[in-house]
């Protein structure tokens, strides 16, 4: 019990005596301390026979030969039907707070679906329903169906989770020459590779395609190899474009021979294409109006370049079956899909994601496409949340031990939809009853990561005394970045306007802030709020443009020609 002592003083008379004497006859000092301590441990010896014994009848236990690696099972049957009644409730109450047009979940307990209901609509302000069948970008739920998919070739001895992708993907190459040729799937599927966190995410955002980007990280700076965690996405993707070339096939086409095909899975693809066509497929929604909670499907979110990490898109009666192979050991309708061997290697920690900063709290990891961790009863859990800021929420928690899982899809962008329900549906399960305040405390989660990508400069505020900016002559021209490629700055009547990306097929008008420092508001995956676009004009040297949202690395100077 907290704040209490096991050992209170009453549970020892006669434990101290004034002015160092010893009581009843003991020696003072160590002797008398020891003999206290030899005390103690009769009256813990004795509780311990009284438990062993009953009525003056002895019986013998049998010890165990070795401590058990599996915490034994904690929730039954009666729990888990009572968490998935609370179901309906959980996600009427998150759609009445965040105003989220369409939400599916799935629960499974011991190779069983409990659970299967969709609620809303795929689409703002049109009738269709969101139903079990209605198919959701997964985002980077897409991760572990890929650890999956890489997994059924390992159990077929097709791969080694140690061979260096560089074998299969010749493109890869990051700036260490030792790392390009050593880095494995299992590194770069468990993000310690040492490329930075989101390596090449933000060339995806201004239309450079999966080949266009993987040639490019090469010129991004790396942190130590196999000694540091980062997420990429683009990591990630080359090993399942690696996976699928050791094969001679596509990853999508991989995706559906090992996964989706074995286990019935209709209703999910690894093709962005075939998820457009698809007549019952979720859209991507956005929040236009946080004080009223408007949502408004404005954008399609395109993760075809990232699709192992990123572009499968799946239902929740789909992820149900997938689901009951990862927690039947890669077993499914009596059938192996994957090995179980290749498939619990997904589920082992292969780099310290979070380490704690409180002491005696757990730390978490990350396996294979796969969430690591420990829950307070020290059961492994895994998962995985997705999200795109442009219009997909995600989750999947699965507890092994216990054989019990749940997914959440949602077709808004991340505001904590798919996380808070699946978090109440396990505290529910894994309790009896919620213990956390989960929907306030995920929610401010989410805003703290918008906040965090935001510039800390507020444009839309320019300073009273503002310098004025140089004639537009001064900024007009072809510009150009080796990460980036090419920009340009044309005069637009009294304004300047930015294009950029590939083809230069992003456009955005420039607003003057201050001096040569002007705004604009990107669009985009990675897009957090107005960023600055800050010109440096010297004489006798080239003129250069830094855009402050694609700087983090300092790869965000293009310079004009």
């Amino acid at each position: 019990m907290v704040g209490t002592d096991s050992a209170s003083d009453n549970s020892a008379p006669n434990r101290s005596a004034p002015n160092g004497s010893a009581p009843n006859g003991s020696a003072p000092n160590g002797r008398r301390r020891r003999s206290f301590a030899v005390s103690v441990l009769a009256l813990g010896m004795s509780t311990l026979l009284a438990c062993s014994s009953a009525s003056g009848t002895e019986e013998t236990t049998t010890l165990a030969e070795a401590p058990p690696q599996v915490p034994p099972a904690q929730i039954d049957r009666e729990r888990v039907d009572a968490a998935v009644g609370q179901l309906d409730g959980y996600v009427n109450d998150m759609m009445s707070r965040t105003g989220a047009p369409g939400i599916a979940v799935a629960v499974v307990y011991q190779d069983e679906v409990l659970y299967s209901k969709g609620f809303g609509v795929r689409k703002v302000g049109e009738p269709d329903a969101v139903d079990t069948s209605t198919m959701f970008q997964l985002a980077s739920v897409s991760k572990p169906v890929a650890s999956s998919v890489v997994a059924s070739l390992v159990g077929e001895g097709k791969l080694d989770w140690d061979d260096p992708i560089r074998q299969f993907e010749p493109q890869f190459a990051v700036a260490d020459p030792y790392v390009t040729d050593h880095a494995s799937f299992t590194d770069l599927m468990s993000h310690r590779s040492g490329l930075p966190d989101h390596a090449g995410d933000l060339l995806e955002d201004l239309g450079y395609s999966y080949d266009d980007i993987v040639t490019r990280l090469n010129q991004v700076p790396l942190e130590p190899f196999r000694d540091n965690y980062d997420y990429t996405n683009y990591g990630f993707s080359a090993a399942g474009v690696a996976a699928a070339k050791s094969q001679g096939t596509t990853w999508a086409e991989l995706s559906e021979q090992k996964i989706y095909e074995p286990l019935g899975m209709t209703n999910t693809t690894s093709s962005q294409q075939d998820w457009v066509n698809a007549p019952n497929h979720a859209y991507n929604h956005v929040l236009v109006d946080k004080n009223s909670n408007t949502w408004e499907a404005k954008y399609v979110s395109d993760p075809e370049g990232q699709a192992p990490a990123g572009g499968a898109a799946s239902s929740v009666d789909d992820m149900a079956k997938w689901m009951r192979m990862e927690l039947a050991g890669g077993q499914f309708d009596g059938d192996t899909v994957v090995d179980a061997d290749a498939l619990q290697f997904t589920h082992q920690a292969h780099a310290l994601a979070n380490p704690s900063a409180t002491p005696g709290a757990r730390d978490s990891y990350y396996g294979i496409g796969f969430n690591v961790g420990t829950d307070t009863a020290g059961r492994v859990e895994v998962s995985h949340a997705g999200a795109f800021g442009l219009g997909a929420s995600t989750d999947v928690v699965m507890l092994p031990s216990e054989q019990l899982g749940i997914v959440v899809l949602a077709n808004t962008a991340p505001v904590g939809v798919a996380e808070t329900i699946a978090a109440q549906f396990m505290d529910y399960a894994k309790n009896g009853e919620l213990t956390v305040d989960w929907a306030p405390f995920v929610a401010a989660r989410f805003e703290e990561i918008v906040e965090h990508g935001r510039s800390e400069t507020d444009y839309t505020d320019p300073p009273t005394s503002a310098a004025p900016a140089k004639p537009t002559s001064a900024y007009v021209g072809t510009y150009s970045s080796p990460f980036y490629g090419p920009a340009e700055v044309v005069g637009e009547g009294d304004g300047l306007v930015l294009k950029i990306g590939k083809n230069l097929e992003s456009s955005y008008p420039l607003t003057h802030y201050d001096a040569d420092t002007y705004w604009f508001e990107p669009i985009g995956e990675n897009a957090s709020g107005p960023t600055g676009a800050e010109f440096t004009v010297a004489e006798g040297a080239p003129t250069t443009l830094t855009v402050e949202y694609l700087d983090p690395l300092g790869l965000g100077t293009f310079t004009r020609s």
